[in-house]
């Protein structure tokens, strides 16, 4: 089968397409003949070597933890999946992953999800990591509540889209920022109640007003070393903020927080336990088969432009939607 596969660490021109044997599944696993593959910003920096959550312990090494497709091929004392049903793959906290960048992937089945009819299987391979990264910041972190006030910066992109109709759908006021008339409409379509364009200085100053002058009850920060310091000024007292990313550092004034008893807290999906992460893959799961979730896609790519996927995904400048990968 053809798979991207890196047999050193280093920079995009590692991603190689490549032939390789078809893996076959054991007891408890399923094999997944892939129509599409998720590209996440994580699956970049894993490229690197350098990436402090999660470094290959094995090369050659095929990336990829996103995946939809049919089942090809299922392993003994696997129930509930059969050939030809049409899935989703959530592989980031599986024991065996072969990796989605490739035409099949073998991975336990509790990683391999049936997709509703209505759900593309291009929407299938957008929804794992996001949906995941999104659950765990809103819920298992922030311990977001119906009726509380939440900002979600980058609410166009792949976290920030799943997180938009996951708050939304819990019965939060949700406001959430954009970069363009494009993805400020892509925002508001999916269930903000409220779009602020980021690239406008002074975009936060109408936030008091909007929240009844208290202030987010919870803020979802994508780019914790520029926005932070305006966070904690913003929060509302006992409010959470939730970083979820970050490209630097940065000065801060703590007595912002001490001021409203508010939290920061980071959020990274790897430190997920497997009952949290069973949770959130359950979650969403039943927000596809709802409707509540509707994966929103960005650009998509063949399987032998990975490299350029790569570049892209760290260098896309607030581009919406989630990358994808087309496997043919």
């Amino acid at each position: 089968m053809r798979a991207i596969v890196m047999t050193a660490f280093g920079g995009p021109e590692v991603l190689r397409l490549t032939d390789i044997p078809e893996p076959e599944p054991e007891h408890g696993q399923i094999r997944v003949r892939l129509y599409a593959a998720g590209v996440n910003p994580a699956e970049a920096y894993i490229r690197t070597g350098q990436y402090a959550f999660f470094k290959p312990t094995l090369l050659p090494y095929t990336p990829g933890f996103d995946g939809a497709g049919v089942v090809d091929k299922v392993g003994e004392g696997v129930q509930g999946s059969k050939p030809g049903d049409r899935v989703f793959v959530t592989a980031l906290t599986a024991r065996r992953n072969t990796g989605t960048y490739a035409e099949t992937v073998v991975c336990d089945a509790e990683a391999v999800h049936l997709l509703p009819d209505a759900v593309t299987l291009e929407q299938g391979a957008a929804v794992g990591f996001p949906g995941m990264a999104a659950y765990r910041a809103l819920f298992q972190c922030a311990g977001l509540k119906p009726a509380e006030r939440i900002l979600i910066h980058g609410a166009s992109g792949g976290v920030g889209t799943v997180a938009v109709q996951l708050a939304r759908a819990c019965g939060a006021f949700v406001i959430g920022t954009a970069g363009s008339p494009a993805s400020m409409e892509l925002v508001r379509s999916i269930g903000a109640h409220i779009v602020l364009d980021h690239t406008q200085p002074g975009y936060l100053d109408t936030l008091a007003a909007l929240t009844d002058g208290v202030g987010p009850d919870v803020i979802l920060e994508m780019l914790a070393d520029k926005n932070l310091e305006n966070d904690m000024r913003m929060i509302a007292k006992h409010g959470r903020i939730v970083i979820i990313g970050s490209r630097g550092s940065l000065e801060m004034t703590p007595r912002l927080l001490m001021a409203k008893e508010s939290v920061v807290m980071g959020m990274a999906i790897w430190h997920s336990a497997p009952e949290e992460a069973r949770m959130a893959e359950a979650a969403v799961a039943a927000a596809l088969r709802s409707g509540a979730l509707r994966p929103v896609l960005g650009d998509i790519l063949p399987l032998e432009k990975a490299a350029q996927a790569h570049e892209d995904i760290i260098a896309r400048g607030g581009k919406p939607g989630k990358m994808l990968l087309r496997i043919e």
